[in-house]
């Protein structure tokens, strides 16, 4: 065990470490396979609207490609833990590649909303599967004193694909079509299968897990309702609809039918014990709010702003999230190494630090006329950050799970899930909110008698109807810029409080090592 591990419930597992070519070539076949079930998610966010032309069906319809996605990815964490115990982390890993690459196939052969949607709820599932066990498999080919650059490793191709998926799937959707998108997953994932099922050491035990089934059910219930009543909610108005009211009686019952499972169980869903560790605690908390509410909340608002608002094209737009994921790839290697030479808690309070100050000094300082360079430069700071986090972040939960690395992989992603749905629903919603605020401060402060005669040379010029709506796009276009700075810094306070837990983090092990001093003396 690593000696500088500030952890005291960690427990080692008991697999032996892998060396030399035999790892890294591990790595690659475990790395590639979670990159591509990642980058998959933005290449797609890429082609959503071009879908609705082939499939016959709108905005709104499309978006159930998405959402299905992410409400089977989300189901399929749940069972993945008992999964990975009863079959073990490598067939576990290579079914789940085999889903994805099956369902990637027929996804690029589809030609009615509902198949592509069936389709992708089982690459979401696939998903689910592939995520957790390749962490788990990373975490443990490496020697605990080596775990941090193993996490950076993880980070590296995990949390650089979201930032190349706008640029790949640009191109892909440019020369090849918006297919393409799902059908360059097939030879990878055959690829995958092939040297994986030679190559891949089998050697997680097996045990017998008892699946609580019962809470499996509440839960996915609550998951279920909740996933379609954030991703939906703007589109039906909230609560004036009756669909959303129904969803949320749904996601309140499944949640109350869970607590009262989990009460009453001999074999519980999750074994809350672990929460009682601070590290534990914080780290689920801070990828909750930090990643989910607040970094999420960025993620989707970076390509609208140079795409919708400063008009770039597909392939622009994703040099400029390139620009930022460039420095989330360097920066989880450092971060990783970092972590196991001193602690993650310096490496995450620095991450903390330089998020809050990209968060709060920048990015609310990026409009329309900001030039595309300089918004680079403005956002690689926040690359840097998230490059800072991801690993250190990760090796506190792993190394504070007890010995049971798959449930703290399964909890971390469970929650990303459900703060991602968060902060994607607050972002889209603060979109709406500031620009039709800004639009009504527009009005407000217009001179009557210049507007007035703007309106008449406008109605004389382009003609009446279309003079007004000339008039009225360029308001709106205003009332976006001048919204935007609002909605950067609305994603910035999430990012403060999820930060909080952080900065908590060195107060925490002084007052451990200051309890430890006193039982000693006692």
């Amino acid at each position: 065990m690593n000696p500088k591990n500030f952890s005291s419930t960690f427990q080692e597992v008991t697999i032996k470490p892998l060396k030399g070519a035999t790892l890294w070539v591990n790595v690659v076949l475990v790395i590639v396979g979670a990159f591509m079930a990642v980058l998959d998610t933005t290449v797609v966010d890429i082609i959503v609207p071009q879908l609705k032309g082939p499939l016959s069906t709108d905005m709104y319809g499309v978006q159930w490609v998405i959402t299905a996605y992410m409400m089977a990815a989300a189901v399929g964490l749940l069972v993945v833990e008992w999964l990975i115990k009863r079959w073990g982390a490598k067939w576990i890993y290579l079914g789940g590649v085999a889903l994805f690459t099956f369902a990637s196939l027929f996804c690029g052969l589809s030609f009615s909303l509902w198949e592509i949607v069936l389709f992708r709820a089982i690459q979401g599932f696939g998903e689910a599967l592939i995520m957790v066990t390749s962490q788990s498999m990373i975490f443990s080919f490496f020697p605990p004193q080596k775990r941090g650059l193993a996490m950076g490793i993880f980070a590296l191709g995990v949390a650089f694909a979201p930032a190349v998926g706008p640029t790949i799937g640009g191109y892909l959707t440019d020369w090849f079509g918006w297919r393409s998108v799902f059908f360059v997953n097939v030879p990878v994932g055959l690829l995958l299968l092939l040297f994986g099922s030679y190559l891949l050491p089998d050697n997680f035990p097996r045990e017998r897990y008892s699946l609580n089934f019962v809470s499996v059910g509440f839960l996915t219930i609550f998951t279920l309702s909740l996933l379609i009543l954030l991703s939906k909610g703007q589109e039906y108005g909230w609560f004036n609809s009756q669909l959303i009211v129904y969803l949320a009686f749904a996601s309140g019952f499944g949640l109350v039918g869970f607590v009262i499972s989990e009460s009453l169980s001999r074999h519980p869903l999750f074994y809350y014990p672990l929460f009682r560790n601070p590290y534990y605690t914080i780290g689920i908390l801070v990828y909750f709010i930090l990643l989910g509410f607040s970094m999420y909340q960025y993620f989707y608002l970076i390509p609208i702003y140079y795409e919708q608002l400063k008009g770039l094209p597909s392939i622009q737009t994703g040099y400029g999230v390139l620009g930022f994921g460039i420095w989330i790839g360097v920066f989880s290697i450092i971060a990783g190494a970092l972590s196991d030479k001193i602690s993650p808690i310096p490496v995450l309070v620095t991450a903390g630090l330089l998020y809050i100050f990209t968060t709060y000094f920048l990015f609310p300082t990026l409009n329309y006329y900001t030039p595309f360079w300089e918004a680079v430069v403005k956002t690689a700071p926040f690359g840097v950050a998230m490059g800072l986090f991801f690993a250190p972040i990760t090796l506190m939960v792993m190394e504070n799970s007890g010995g049971r690395v798959e449930q703290g992989v399964m909890v971390m992603d469970y929650v990303r899930f459900i703060g991602g749905s968060f902060g994607t629903a607050i972002a889209t919603n603060n979109l709406i909110y500031y620009k039709e605020e800004a639009f009504e401060g527009i009005t407000t402060l217009q001179n009557r008698e210049l507007t007035l005669q703007l309106l008449f040379q406008l109605e004389h010029f382009f003609g009446g109807e279309r003079g007004k709506a000339i008039f009225y796009r360029v308001q709106e276009f205003f009332a976006f810029n001048y919204g935007f700075k609002n909605v950067w810094l609305d994603a910035m306070a999430w990012g403060f409080l999820g930060s909080l837990f952080i900065f908590a983090l060195p107060v925490i092990k002084k007052w451990r090592k200051f309890k430890v001093k006193i039982e000693v003396k006692n």
